[in-house]
C-alpha cells in the first residue's frame, strides 16, 4: 500500500514538473515570436485605434438642399419685408436664392435692393442705376434634387 501511494506521488510529481519545471530550449526557441507579438501588436493596436477614431472623427461633407424660394417676413404694417441684395418677387412675396431672375409662379422678373442706397433693380443687372454698386451674389449651396421615379431609362440602378 505505501509502494503504490510513492508510486502515485512520484506519478504526480513527473506530470506536475512538465509544468513547473520548463524546456527552456523550447522556450528561448519561441522568444523572437512573443518579441514580434510583444512589439508589433500594441503598435498595430494603437494604429487601428488611430484610424478608428479618425474615421469617427474626420469633417464630414455637409450638403444643404437648395429648397427654393421662401416667404418674405410680414412686417408691422402687413407689407412684405424683403431683404436687400436678395431676389425677390413683389407680386407673391417670396424671396429667391441667388442667380435666380424669375419668379416660378407668376413669370415676373426678379427685383433686388441694392444694400447702399435701397432702390429696386432687375435681378438680370450687375449695377445698380442708381449708386452704381456692383451685386454678383453665386448660390454657395449645392442643389440636390430627389428623383421622384425610377432613373431613365426604366431600369432601376441596383
Amino acid at each position: 500500500m505505501i509502494e503504490a501511494l510513492q508510486n502515485l506521488w512520484h506519478q504526480l510529481l513527473e506530470f506536475a514538473s512538465q509544468f513547473i519545471i520548463p524546456d527552456w530550449g523550447a522556450l528561448i526557441g519561441l522568444l523572437p515570436v512573443l518579441l514580434f507579438i510583444g512589439l508589433v501588436g500594441p503598435l498595430l493596436t494603437i494604429a487601428v485605434l488611430v484610424c478608428l477614431i479618425y474615421v469617427a472623427r474626420r469633417p464630414r461633407t455637409s450638403i444643404a438642399l437648395a429648397e427654393g424660394p421662401r416667404r418674405a417676413e410680414i412686417g408691422a404694417d402687413g407689407q412684405p419685408v424683403f431683404p436687400t441684395a436678395e431676389a425677390h418677387c413683389h407680386r407673391d412675396a417670396l424671396i429667391y436664392p441667388p442667380g435666380a431672375t424669375t419668379c416660378d409662379d407668376c413669370r415676373d422678373d426678379l427685383v433686388v435692393l441694392c444694400p447702399k442706397c435701397g432702390v429696386g433693380r432687375n435681378a438680370t443687372m450687375r449695377a445698380c442705376g442708381s449708386c452704381g454698386l456692383e451685386i454678383n451674389m453665386k448660390s454657395r449651396l449645392q442643389t440636390v434634387f430627389r428623383a421622384v421615379g425610377p432613373p431613365p431609362g426604366g431600369a432601376a440602378v441596383a
